[in-house]
């Protein structure tokens, strides 16, 4: 009989383990995840009841790749712009949250007289949540449309973007346990240059290759090169001294900035499940249940940390963001657990042999007890509410609606933030990928050159002041072509601050061609030729630099939103004082309701809920009127509280049962603005205004001298300051202000 490797043996044992326990726990309801690592303990040494594995490090490699792939797969969820999108809410709340819970972690793991490299690696563990585990949750629990959720999944996003930052941070500290201050803020810099690098050479490049080579790529050769394409960003972040789950995680949000990033989210799927449960079942394996029993004390009192400590963090949070006290203690018991970056932490920490043996299976026991805990744990949001409300001074509550409610007040937007912005977005992006540029031809051309000597490097030295010279236009003489630039310089009293400001980056300029030369030659001689070249390109080639910059610019930002250009206009949440927030039902076929008139029907009347749209196959009717029918399949926009949703729902639900969504596509958008005095419709009534036939938008909610009215009668008369909510069509909204 042929010898079977037993790398296969190991593998058909994994997954079989992992296939008869994973549908154990479908049927009990329990988190799949749970179930891989159930299976991993069951196969493993530690095991004997059952056959174990015999190359654990064979499998360890699976786990390594499962890993990459799992970081790859986030970053196609990711995408930069979305964190851009995640809002100020979401940001504050994550960021004081990890930040206290690495404080709490590192202060419990001394408490338990470990050694601080230790105490580090666990307030890592036990700072970031479970994605996977709370999005389970919350489909079971059928959530997914409370407002709440929405602040969760931002705090998510902040937290997976600082896990990668921590899996970075942490081997730096981890090599060098006694790294001095400037050498982290040195490796902190180090990656803030390389994201920029990569973010800007990966969006100028890779949509073009991708739209280049679209009519080639069948669902094979996509993945193929998606892979291919992660492997490769794997290798790059290694060969600069970063991890390879970095580099994953980088290419992932890159391709997720494309056209083909739902394709290859697709086709990429089951090699992901694959392999991401392959790692999971190795976390299961390095599981020591006698090591677990004789740490019981600190699993104990871990466990006890990550839960109060996410559900009072992650609360207080939410609160100092602006949102109502309800809403940060329905976020806190939510995120109350950790999950998959806690395992890829805590194997970093063994991989690189700075941790104690015993931490990982700790970290495995805190994160079974707390994912089975997290259901109850949301369930419990309402009560504790309602208990802090009966037990809480009534002035403490007025001054937390108080503050809630002027966080959300529209402010404008300083005239000097968006002329700082414009400026530093100039000066990073063009001085790193200037610095980029001399590095390469420093480092990688100048070596191969086929001319040696002075001749060569001064050839060399041109070559690379060709290539960087359209970035160092943009750098010194780009116009900022903003409103606010021109407003400012019509006051005199701001011209001096915007004139230091055009110095600086005239002189960052010099800097960087001076650094260009000293490469290649003396000091002296390197910002002679600096200055040199500076008057030659200026006064010869500047209205060709100009051209070219501009087709430069044209195409990295026709890239940048090809996908969003490609794709009906995604919705817009903004948060609204009074709860009332956008939520998505389908229309089964069997529903009494279709066929009659939205009028006949009295939804605003009966639940206080408005309908913003219906989408009907490819056709999607704005703010429907009255006459208009509900059909078989139909997907209507609703926008209400999260007690009007639901009580529409249950009526909905006595003749049908809809299937609920958050994250979906469409035209509509939820949009405010304040009223000022260049507002066209100012003391006209709604009515008057025509806005639903101008906008295809529908005014929801005004707040006037601190009041707040949802769903105002059609008569009401815009005043000066008003805050006005509409839903509907966002660009034409938008065009009425």
């Amino acid at each position: 009989m042929n010898h079977v490797p037993h790398l296969i043996s190991d593998l058909a044992l994994i997954l079989l383990a992992a296939a008869f326990v994973t549908l154990l726990f479908k049927w009990l309801k329990q988190p799949v995840v749970l179930g891989y690592i159930i299976a991993g303990l069951l196969v493993s040494p530690n095991f004997t009841l059952f056959p174990s594995v015999t190359e654990l490090k064979s499998i360890q490699i699976w786990a390594e790749i499962g890993v990459i792939f799992m970081l790859f797969s986030l970053g196609l969820e990711f995408s930069f712009k979305k964190l851009l999108k995640v809002g100020s809410t979401a940001t504050i709340t994550g960021l004081f949250e990890i930040t206290c819970m690495l404080l709490l972690g590192f202060g419990v793991g001394q408490a338990l007289a470990w050694s601080k490299i230790d105490s580090l690696f666990l307030g890592g563990i036990i700072a970031i949540s479970s994605t996977t585990i709370i999005f389970r949750a919350f489909d079971e629990l059928n959530i997914k449309t409370n407002k709440f959720a929405s602040l969760v999944i931002g705090v998510l996003v902040i937290e997976d973007l600082v896990a990668v930052l921590l899996l970075v941070l942490l081997s730096t500290v981890a090599v060098s346990p006694t790294v001095e201050g400037s050498e982290l803020v040195g490796s902190i810099v180090k990656l803030l240059f390389f994201l920029v690098l990569w973010f800007i050479s990966g969006i100028f490049l890779l949509p073009t290759f991708l739209k280049k080579a679209s009519r080639l790529m069948s669902d094979e050769t996509t993945l193929i090169v998606a892979i291919g394409l992660c492997l490769g960003m794997v290798l790059l972040a290694a060969g600069v001294g970063f991890s390879a789950a970095l580099g994953a995680f980088i290419m992932g949000s890159l391709l997720a900035e494309t056209t083909h990033a739902e394709r290859i989210e697709h086709v990429f799927k089951p090699v992901k499940d694959l392999f991401g449960a392959i790692f999971f079942v190795s976390v299961g394996m390095l599981i020591n249940p006698e090591v677990l029993y004789a740490h019981i004390g600190p699993v104990l009192a871990i466990t006890l940390a990550v839960v109060l400590g996410k559900l009072l963090f992650v609360t207080i949070g939410a609160l100092l963001s602006g949102q109502p006290l309800n809403h940060a203690i329905q976020a806190g018991t939510s995120m109350a657990q950790i999950g998959e970056f806690s395992f890829i932490i805590a194997t970093l920490g063994l991989t690189l042999g700075v941790t104690g043996s015993f931490l990982y299976p700790i970290a495995v026991g805190v994160s079974v007890i707390t994912t089975f805990a997290t259901p109850y744990m949301i369930k419990l949001a309402d009560p504790l509410y309602n208990w802090l409300v009966k037990h809480l001074p009534q002035r403490w509550t007025n001054s937390l609606n108080r503050y809630s409610a002027g966080t959300q007040q529209i402010k404008a937007e300083s005239d000097w933030k968006v002329v700082f912005t414009a400026f530093t977005q100039v000066m990073v992006i063009n001085s790193v990928l200037i610095v980029a540029i001399i590095l390469i031809f420093k480092n990688v051309i100048e070596p191969v050159f086929w001319i040696s000597g002075s001749v060569g490097s001064f050839v060399v030295a041109l070559l690379a002041l060709a290539a960087i010279s359209p970035f160092w236009w943009m750098l010194t003489a780009k116009k900022i072509n903003k409103p606010s630039y021109t407003q400012l310089w019509l006051n005199k009293n701001n011209r001096g601050p915007i004139i230091m400001l055009e110095i600086l980056r005239v002189s960052i300029g010099i800097i960087l061609i001076g650094v260009l030369f000293v490469q290649f030659f003396s000091t002296a001689i390197a910002f002679s030729l600096a200055a040199g070249i500076m008057l030659i390109v200026g006064f010869v080639f500047s209205r060709k630099l100009h051209a070219f910059t501009l087709r430069i610019e044209k195409r990295f930002y026709h890239n940048l939103y090809l996908r969003e250009s490609m794709q009906p206009k995604s919705v817009v949440s903004h948060l609204l004082p009074w709860d009332a927030h956008l939520a998505y039902v389908d229309i089964e076929p069997n529903s009494d309701w279709l066929g009659k008139p939205l009028g006949a029907l009295q939804l605003r009347e009966q639940y206080g809920i408005n309908i913003a749209m219906i989408e009907r196959g490819n056709q999607t009717l704005m703010v429907p009127g009255k006459t208009e029918r509900l059909y078989p399949y139909d997907r209507i926009a609703l926008i209400g509280t999260d007690e009007q949703i639901t009580q529409f729902k249950e009526a909905l639900a006595a003749t049908a049962v809809p299937q609920t969504q958050t994250l979906a596509v469409s035209a509509v958008a939820l949009v405010q603005f304040k009223v000022n005095p260049g507002f066209v419709y100012l003391g006209k009534s709604i009515r008057e205004s025509a806005l639903r036939e101008r906008s295809q938008g529908l005014v929801v909610g005004i707040e006037r001298n601190g009041q707040r009215y949802l769903n105002p009668e059609s008569t009401w008369v815009f005043e000066l300051d008003d805050v006005v909510w509409i839903v509907g069509d966002e660009s034409k909204i938008k065009a009425l202000y």
